[in-house]
């Protein structure tokens, strides 16, 4: 359905009684469900197939909803001032008392929460008056969606609605910041908030142990090591195809479709996974991708690359 008040009126009814719902934020297509019913969240994992070990990002419509779930610090509170709504999640010590499903956290005494800046995720948990649990729409391990068609694709009957707002601002997921005691931090995923960004901020520095990944190690949405996967063998930082190869190009080296020809990094960023969908529908049986400067969201795109090469 489109994202329209009566869009979001049949979509606030599913979410009530239990059910899952495709919503646009300003990164990508989350699945949403009610974050406080057990039997919701597992929704959610049904659908993606998700492993129970990977916890989900709990959206809410503001610091004070935010607050009534997770014990928020002065360096919680600053990041919060300057990035919400927008694309940084944080993992904070989960309340005790937080009327919050045990499956988000997936076992761990913290939760990631996330104030989006979309208008139609807003309209729905403001409409909803429930904190959402809301991670990527697609399946587990997959390619993120960045319009309804890569939902639809993906997920089909397994979510109860769709709402339709075209195709996502950001086009990548949120910053995932861990907020540690005593005021260390850090990134445990990249996105479109960068580290000298949240430094300027917060003024200090990432803490030394911040996670790598793998499933030893998770803390947050999106650690996997191997993830956003298109189904097909990846090869990085190429510069031609071979025969078998599908590429996908940035700035001067062309391919079969191009993140950016004006080497635009946001561009590409925005891009990234609607490209990665055309790769994966392609008939050439590989796909190559040119070479992606690590530098801003650069770092955020080769995160996502490596773990869909991995």
């Amino acid at each position: 359905m489109p994202a329209s008040a009566d869009g979001i009126a049949a979509a606030v009814r599913i979410i009530a009684a239990g059910g899952t719902v495709a919503v646009p934020t300003e990164t990508v297509y989350g699945l949403a469900a009610r974050a406080d019913s057990d039997a919701a969240v597992a929704e959610i994992y049904r659908a993606k197939g998700r492993p129970d070990f990977n916890p989900l990002i709990v959206h809410v419509p503001d610091l004070a909803a935010a607050e009534r779930l997770a014990l928020f610090d002065g360096t919680a509170r600053a990041l919060a001032a300057v990035f919400w709504p927008g694309a940084l999640t944080m993992v904070l010590p989960r309340r005790a008392a937080a009327p919050l499903a045990a499956a988000v956290s997936a076992g761990l005494p913290t939760v990631a929460l996330r104030c989006p800046a979309h208008a139609v995720m807003q309209a729905l948990l403001r409409e909803c008056g429930l904190p959402l649990a809301a991670p990527s729409a697609n399946r587990s391990g997959g390619v993120s969606p960045t319009s309804a068609a890569h939902v639809i694709a993906s997920l089909g009957d397994r979510v109860g609605l769709v709402l339709d707002d075209g195709e996502t601002a950001q086009g990548i997921e949120s910053t995932i910041v861990a907020v540690r005691p005593g005021g260390g931090w850090s990134i445990l995923r990249p996105g479109p908030i960068g580290e000298t960004q949240l430094a300027e901020v917060i003024g200090t520095r990432p803490d030394a142990g911040a996670v790598a990944g793998g499933e030893a190690s998770i803390e947050a949405p999106g650690q996997l090591a191997s993830h956003y996967a298109p189904g097909k063998p990846v090869r990085l930082d190429a510069t031609r195809a071979d025969a078998d190869e599908f590429l996908i190009g940035f700035g001067g080296v062309a391919g079969h479709v191009s993140l950016s020809t004006a080497g635009d990094l946001a561009q590409a960023a925005a891009r990234l996974y609607a490209c990665l969908h055309l790769a994966a529908d392609a008939a050439q049986p590989r796909i190559a991708v040119a070479p992606i400067p690590a530098e801003g969201i650069g770092i955020a795109i080769n995160d996502r690359l490596g773990r869909a090469a991995a």
